[in-house]
């Protein structure tokens, strides 16, 4: 029987689609310790992953642009997201690498996503506490490391497109185990120079490198200040907990400077075209007032004044003489009226209407005593009264009725039987 005989090339064909069968060596996490850690020009970085037993090579293709802060070395732990397949050049098996991280990460991460969420139910990220950047400060004040290049950038901008804006430097350690107490010392401090925004942060790097900015005493520290915050971690893609906290949140340091301050150039030129347009209007206005001045100053009563009061002298003129003939009528009338009067019987023979009116008088008099009861009393008869009253009829009186008896010359007290 003939043997078949085949070709290394089909040997690694054969073996490479195997190994990309296999789900479980399509997407693998891996992690050990790096070395002969090469990053060569084309962005490519190539490696050794070990452990005490075994070894692997590794690659990294576009290395230079996806590890972005991370930089690889000998000796270095890491946590590895990629594939295992074969290089048929070489015959050999190596793993692909998508993502790189430091071993150790992963524990940092559920650090963070913990105190994240403990924060979060406590409010301290509620839009409703977010304090609003002032558009036009006089005074910025800027939390980060005094070397560093996040406070050139943010002095920069700032002096670029805002002169009018003092900066003030709180120089503080951004990275290490002692940075997060000094970031809140001097968040602290920043409160004593009324200042009117405060930009938090520092520039890139890698989680560990950030972590002060993902401390719990820090997100506090920025929560209780009274100055508007801006965090400004230069960690485009990633969130700290700062810029969770903080009032607004900025890219970069020098994004957060160009938050704070608004473009001089543009502020200038929109005052300028404000200053025209009220010019222009101003202008307008007077020019309309103008006119109608100008059409108020030519009617009759600027032009020819004369021809507005002469009718009225006219009126008023023909009002006296007619409240003067008025007068004259009444004055006549009265006077004929007074005439009548003085030429009257009452002043012509005044005796002879007293006479008359005194035997009228006299008449009445006489009349009046004719009824007088008192007289009859004189005659010899009496009156009866019960309770003040007077007594016509015994229908009146019942047994032990008092009744008082008034004669002519007194009252007699009795009773009915």
């Amino acid at each position: 029987m003939e043997e078949t005989y085949i070709t290394v090339s089909e040997v690694t064909d054969y073996i490479g689609s195997l190994i990309a069968g296999d789900l479980n060596l399509r997407h693998i996490f891996i992690k050990g310790e790096m070395s002969n850690v090469n990053l060569y020009r084309s962005g490519h970085l190539y490696f050794t992953l070990k452990d005490d037993e075994s070894q692997i090579k590794g690659v990294m293709f576009g290395a230079r642009y996806k590890l972005k802060d991370l930089k690889p070395k000998d000796g270095m732990k890491v946590l590895i997201e990629g594939k295992i397949d074969v290089y048929k050049k070489n015959g050999v098996y190596q793993l692909y690498a998508d993502k790189i991280s430091k071993d150790g990460v992963g524990d940092l991460h559920q650090r963070y996503l913990e105190l994240k969420e403990k924060l979060n139910k406590e409010g301290l990220f509620d839009e409703s506490h977010k304090k609003k950047i002032p558009n036009f400060p006089k005074r910025i004040g800027v939390v980060t490391a005094q070397n560093g290049a996040a406070i050139r950038d943010i002095i920069t901008t700032i002096k670029r497109r805002w002169p009018l804006c003092e900066v003030i430097l709180f120089p503080s350690l951004v990275q290490g185990d002692k940075a997060g107490e000094n970031i809140v010392y001097q968040i602290k401090r920043s409160e004593d120079f009324d200042l009117d925004t405060l930009i938090v942060g520092r520039g890139g790097g890698s989680i560990e490198d950030l972590w002060a900015f993902n401390e719990e005493i820090v997100a506090r520290a920025i929560y209780d200040c009274n100055t508007p915050v801006i965090s400004a971690v230069g960690h485009e893609i990633d969130f700290t907990i700062a810029d969770f906290v903080a009032d607004l949140r900025a890219a970069t340091p020098t994004a957060a400077a160009e938050i704070a301050v608004p473009p001089y150039g543009e502020i200038k030129n929109g005052v300028s075209q404000l200053k025209l347009r009220a010019n222009m209007a101003i202008n307008k206005q007077f020019g309309d007032n103008k006119s109608k001045f100008d059409a108020i100053v030519s009617k009759k009563l600027f032009t020819n004044p004369s021809e507005i009061y002469a009718p009225k002298e006219m009126m008023l003129d023909n009002l006296v003489n007619r409240l003067e003939h008025s007068s004259q009528s009444l004055i006549m009338k009265s006077k004929s009226r007074l005439d009548l009067i003085k030429h009257s019987n009452i002043f012509k023979n005044p005796d002879e209407i007293i006479k008359d009116k005194q035997e009228n008088y006299l008449l009445q008099i006489s009349k009046l005593e004719i009824l007088n009861p008192l007289n009859t009393l004189k005659r010899g008869y009496t009156l009866a009264k019960s309770e003040g009253k007077v007594i016509s009829s015994s229908k009146d009186l019942k047994s032990g009725d008092e009744l008082e008896i008034e004669f002519d010359d007194g009252n007699v007290n009795t009773k009915v039987i």
